[in-house]
């Protein structure tokens, strides 16, 4: 197994801060700015001023009960992508406890004690909930092992060497004595725990990588147990919805609410930052209120832009056409070589490739709940990053930001939109219980409209790709430009220099590794309407523009597009990448004749820290693509549960699949036109191709699965166009409405 090392520390007393230094921070963390000196745990650490520390006898992360079950905590949400499982599995393996009386149990929001490993606040992203937790529940689940196995020995006076403990009971064999962790909790919680328990060689593994490690909330999910933010219904509860500018930017600058209260079940009608909010008694008095409203809005400051002068705007741009008086810098993400002799040379490709603007549209659109009392504030919804929740909260009420509650629910799908550093639908219905009072508690409800239209969005991106082919046919000389707005731009990541979502699978690119001169650029134009990450972020457009690139290259050079990239990662030294496109190739028998009527594409990926490959077996339905079956081959690291996997990897590849053959959103006169899904059409399951899945075996670490198997899909039916004859593919949608 590779060496993996993570610094693991007991959690320590917060720090003192005064309240006006905490506020300062979630002022300067809210508006943009960096906190100069702080790291990422410091951050974390100050994040749980505030909140207070109940935990039991097993640390932050594990509770063992009387009748034997035992609960891991959760610090990441369960919004579908099933790693409550997963997380689950890490401590029971260490502990060797009973899987059928293992449970999972959302934390409570505590940076101090809960952040993500990977970025140091408290939050679900990036791929990250497994990989981040890796060392820390084997750890905890270890440490709970040990105490039980001493708690054993000092009861029944026997050596601890000689105690085993399987399926949650603990063993000595020799004279035969055995109990449960139920019956041995009391002894055992006065066990002091280790500092650095001894963990399991992961050839000892037995229920991690099995299929015995499925979800644990299918049963609730399907018995409509399972409590979202829409099942929340409290005493004396009002309904609020919100009257949006329909351009992004806008301001209120007037309204008639008169009509709107004249709705009975109507409450109050007021102003809020983000437009103007109805509160009633109910959703459907909230609805027709909100309808009756007559707003005028000062569009002054709104972006008025299309999504086609947008679009025009970038590619004058990577075309070295830019207004001259421009501010804008290119700036270098990866060079080799001498830069001019990307401009000299007959190209075998020279051409551009250019993608929209997406929804994250998850099946559960924007809500939450909140109570406000004076500066107290509780918070009740499917929280992504509690972290910021609970900063942006803090802003408003006045308050630290660790002593806002925030309890954390299931939640309907995000992709990315629950994560934004604005915390925008929180602070929308926070800014609403601040107005409410009294310690009402009031339900924020956006509909699908509210969704599609008042944003975040993966931003539109356009890529300008020429290269040269040296005398064998591979990549001699390969300039890339890539424009398009920075995520990073008025966030606490800064919003100077390049953004490395926006460059991410370009950069590094084992095709660029292989290729001996390298020119490539980006630039960031502005843009005045929200962005966002979404579901793979900078890969939803870097492996299709990387893949497809080579797939024409191999055509050019005359070769097999699978020969071709072995090649290229054998110069590149991309062991991962091979192994993945060999495992995928053999699977979907590259190289014999496919499915009657379909042609073959491939494609390659990584992101996450996983390597993807994909093989797509397309063919024209009415001129448009039809997926029929789909080989992937990836490798993750450790797989924890490769049933969860396989099933990530359909979800992710049914998601890429349905944005790269209809989604966009287009805008017309800063206007968003998509409102719901009969404009942003998605997948339909008779249009979902059939997924196999084959898993690379590993000892490392696990990586990411949630996002991954998303960008790689749109590549291949990319590729499979173009080897049944098609034209190059060049922008995105496939299917042009």
């Amino acid at each position: 197994m590779n060496k993996f090392v993570m610094d693991i520390r007991e959690p320590t007393e917060s720090v003192k801060l005064t309240r006006r230094h905490a506020l300062g921070i979630g002022a300067t963390l809210a508006g943009g700015a960096l906190l100069i000196g702080c790291s990422p745990s410091a951050i974390g650490k100050m994040m749980g001023v505030g909140a207070k520390h109940d935990f039991g006898a097993f640390g932050p992360f594990i509770k063992v009960t009387s009748d034997g079950f035992v609960t891991v905590m959760s610090k990441h949400i369960e919004f579908g992508q099933g790693n409550h499982a997963g997380l689950a599995a890490i401590a029971a393996e260490e502990m060797d406890a009973d899987w059928t009386k293992v449970r999972v149990e959302q934390s409570i929001a505590n940076a101090s004690v809960y952040a993500n490993t990977s970025f140091g606040m408290q939050g679900t992203g990036g791929s990250s909930a497994i990989s981040n937790s890796w060392m820390q529940l084997r750890n905890a689940g270890a440490a709970a092992r040990a105490m039980f196995v001493q708690a054993a020995a000092t009861t029944w006076g026997v050596p601890a060497k000689d105690i085993t403990v399987k399926d949650g009971v603990v063993r000595y064999v020799a004279g035969g004595k055995e109990a449960t962790f139920g019956e041995l909790v009391p002894v055992a919680a006065k066990v002091t725990p280790p500092q650095k328990p001894i963990l399991k060689d992961p050839k000892n593994f037995s229920l991690i990588g099995s299929d015995r490690v499925r979800r644990k909330d299918s049963a609730a999910k399907s018995s409509g147990t399972a409590r979202f933010t829409q099942d929340v219904h409290l005493p004396n509860m009002l309904t609020a919805m919100v009257a949006h500018s329909p351009k992004f930017g806008s301001s209120v600058a007037s309204f008639d609410a008169s009509a709107a209260k004249q709705i009975a079940g109507v409450v109050d009608v007021f102003q809020i930052p983000s437009g103007v909010a109805v509160v009633a008694e109910n959703t459907w008095a909230a609805r027709k209120g909100r309808d009756a409203l007559v707003v005028k809005w000062d569009d002054s400051k709104a972006e008025k832009r299309s999504s086609d002068e947008m679009r025009a705007e970038w590619t004058a741009l990577a075309a070295g056409k830019a207004p001259s008086d421009s501010k804008l810098k290119w700036l270098a993400f990866q060079t080799k070589g001498e830069a001019a002799q990307t401009t000299s040379g007959t190209p075998a490709v020279d051409t551009t490739y250019d993608f929209p603007f997406l929804a994250h549209a998850p099946m559960e659109p924007m809500n939450c709940v909140a109570i406000v009392d004076g500066n107290s504030a509780k918070l009740i919804h499917g929280s992504q990053i509690p972290t910021l929740d609970q900063l942006n909260t803090a802003k408003i009420v006045g308050n630290l930001p660790g002593a806002i509650e925030v309890e954390t629910l299931f939640a309907g799908g995000s992709f990315g939109r629950r994560a934004n550093f604005q915390s925008d639908y929180v602070t929308e219905c926070v800014h609403i219980a601040k107005h409410v009072g009294k310690g009402r508690p009031v339900k924020l409800v956006w509909t699908r409209e509210d969704d599609m239209t008042g944003g975040y969005y993966r931003p539109l991106v356009h890529h300008a790709v020429r290269v040269t082919l040296d005398k064998d046919g591979y990549p001699a000389t390969w300039r890339h430009r890539i424009v398009g707005p920075s995520l990073n731009k008025g966030s606490p990541l800064g919003s100077g220099g390049l953004d490395p979502s926006l460059v991410e699978g370009a950069k590094d690119s084992p095709y660029l590794k292989a290729t001996p001169v390298v020119d490539g650029q980006a630039i960031s134009p502005d843009i005045n309407m929200p962005i966002l990450w979404w579901r793979s972020v900078g890969a939803t457009h870097t492996a299709f523009v990387m893949e497809h690139t080579i797939d024409q290259l191999a055509k050019k050079a005359g070769k097999d597009p699978v020969d071709y990239r072995r090649t290229l990662y054998k110069k590149a030294g991309a062991e991962r990448h091979l192994a993945v496109l060999n495992l995928a190739a053999e699977k979907a028998g590259w190289g014999a004749p496919a499915t009657a009527g379909f042609t073959r594409g491939i494609a390659v990926h990584e992101s996450f820290g996983s390597v993807v490959a994909q093989v797509a077996e397309v063919k024209l339905v009415n001129g448009e693509p039809r997926v029929g079956r789909v080989v992937t081959a990836i490798d993750c690291g450790t797989a924890i549960s490769p049933n969860q996997i396989a099933a990530q990897m359909e979800g992710g590849t049914c998601f890429g699949l349905s944005a790269a053959l209809f989604g966009q959103i287009t805008l017309k006169g800063g206007e968003v036109q998509q409102h719901n899904f009969d404009a942003y059409r998605v997948l339909r399951h008779n249009e979902a191709p059939h997924v196999e899945t084959y898993i690379v075996a590993s000892s490392n670490p696990p990586s990411g699965v949630g996002e991954p198997g998303t960008p790689v899909i749109s590549a291949a039916v990319a590729n499979a166009l173009l080897a049944m004859g098609q034209p190059m593919t060049t922008s995105l949608p496939f299917v042009k409405t």
